[in-house]
């Protein structure tokens, strides 16, 4: 059988009308759509007016319906959305562009940038978001938002960019830096979703608006973005595993992650490895960069042997690396602290702690002064600073370096990376979630 062109002067006028309605702006969204999920689940959430007021009773906490937006990455389903979308939930319900609807757990996070990494439990290859690049933005040029706004999945809205590089700060502990402001729709609901060109190449993640304006909301640049989920998952898999080796590589360098150095009679070093190194496959996956790199290397298996595709000098050649997990270290509660932390501290005295108690009503038995923060520790990302004072840790009261040495022990705190905490600054309570470093290997002695 054969088939003849149909000549276009023979089309019907309602193919013509529908050639001209499907607009770049159609075919971007409609590009994207299948690789953008909705996030659901209820927080616990601190009233404004208990927090000011320093209560701690069950009436100080309230539950809440929090909904937001992600971006499928990885066709294994690991998902980027904001923070604050999956901060304090317990159950994070994820709705697929097809209806279905799974759970999912948060893989990596950092307060500071307001990002994480879920991980949607799927038995079937998710579509992914075509990345595009912020490096040549311009202003005034055509951007489209997609998010669960107020809970109506997959809203679309087009505007343009307005301003780029833009600083929002949000409060004492937390500023938004280096921004994209655009004029399309922003509401709640679009936190994590993404923001694409015309071309429907995601170039941002959609964060927050100007509350009280009209038109005035912001995104995270990409190339930001990747960088800073990057850096989140890299420290995640190093916390189990020691590979010996440091790499290097931007978002777009090119094809692969190259080695930039090796350490003498480590796991990459008897795999053979060599600085210069660019390492182009992890077991079956192929990598084109950094990102790929380090979602791969999430599944390693410290037991199994990783193959590495690797190119040295324009010769591509395999070979097989056996990681170490990571050596069990004797410290003491100071160095533990430091380590796994990233806090230097000491015991509030007894009269101090009586009169922030009386001040704010309280009953805490005492209480952990912060001397020093270790930069990009786990207090430095959940912005911890000099002068805090720690109350608990994971439900359990930080009143002296007796209490965190109980609790950096505690068979709980060997189960996740993730643990509430509790401290005063200026005389209110704030908390958040730490993803402790180096926690399932260290020990105290």
């Amino acid at each position: 059988m054969s088939y003849t062109a149909k000549p276009l002067a023979a089309q019907s006028p309602q193919q013509h009308v529908s050639d001209a309605r499907e607009t770049p702006t159609v075919l971007a969204i409609r590009r994207v759509s299948p690789a953008v999920v909705n996030i659901h689940g209820q927080k616990t959430v601190r009233s404004s007016a208990a927090g000011m007021a320093g209560a701690t009773g069950p009436d100080s906490f309230r539950q809440v319906n929090g909904m937001g937006t992600g971006v499928v990455i990885d066709p294994r389903g690991y998902v980027i959305t904001n923070y604050h979308v999956v901060e304090d939930v317990n159950d994070i319900r994820v709705t697929l562009h097809s209806g279905e609807t799974t759970t999912a757990e948060l893989v990596a996070s950092r307060i500071r940038n307001d990002l994480a990494l879920i991980k949607v439990n799927t038995d079937r290859p998710l579509p992914t978001i075509p990345r595009g690049t912020s490096s040549d933005l311009m202003v005034g040029e055509t951007v489209i938002a997609i998010g669960n706004a107020f809970g109506y999945v997959h809203t679309s809205t087009v505007g343009i960019i307005s301003a780029l590089h833009r600083d929002v700060p949000v409060n004492e502990t937390q500023d938004y830096q280096d921004l994209i402001q655009i004029s399309a729709g922003i509401n709640p609901g679009n936190s994590g979703g993404p923001l694409l060109n015309i071309n429907g190449d995601m170039i941002g993640v959609n964060v927050a608006v100007r509350v009280g304006a009209q038109q005035i909301a912001f995104a995270i640049p990409i190339d930001q973005v990747i960088d800073v989920v990057s850096e989140m998952i890299e420290q995640h898999y190093n916390n189990q595993l020691a590979t010996g080796w440091r790499t290097t590589g931007g978002p777009r360098e090119g094809d692969g992650i190259t080695i930039a150095n090796v350490s003498a009679s480590s796991p990459a070093a008897r795999g053979g490895l060599k600085p210069g190194d660019r390492v182009v496959r992890v077991g079956s996956q192929s990598v084109d960069d950094r990102l790929e790199f380090v979602l791969a290397m999430l599944n390693v298996d410290p037991t199994t042997p990783i193959d590495l595709g690797v190119d040295r000098d324009g010769k591509r050649f395999d070979l097989s690396m056996t990681t170490n997990t990571r050596r069990v270290e004797s410290l003491s509660v100071s160095e533990l602290a430091w380590s796994v932390i990233g806090v230097q501290a000491k015991s509030v005295a007894e009269p101090t702690m009586r009169r922030l108690n009386s001040r704010m009503r309280t009953k805490y038995r005492g209480g952990l002064y912060i001397t020093a923060v270790r930069p990009d520790s786990a207090a430095d990302q959940q912005g911890i600073i000099p002068g805090d004072v720690l109350l608990g840790i994971h439900g359990w009261q930080t009143s002296n370096m007796k209490d965190l040495a109980g609790i950096l022990e505690h068979p709980d705190m060997q189960k996740g990376p993730r643990a509430k905490f509790y401290l005063v600054r200026r005389e209110q309570t704030l908390f958040g979630h730490m993803e402790l470093a180096a926690q399932p290997t260290a020990k105290l002695r």
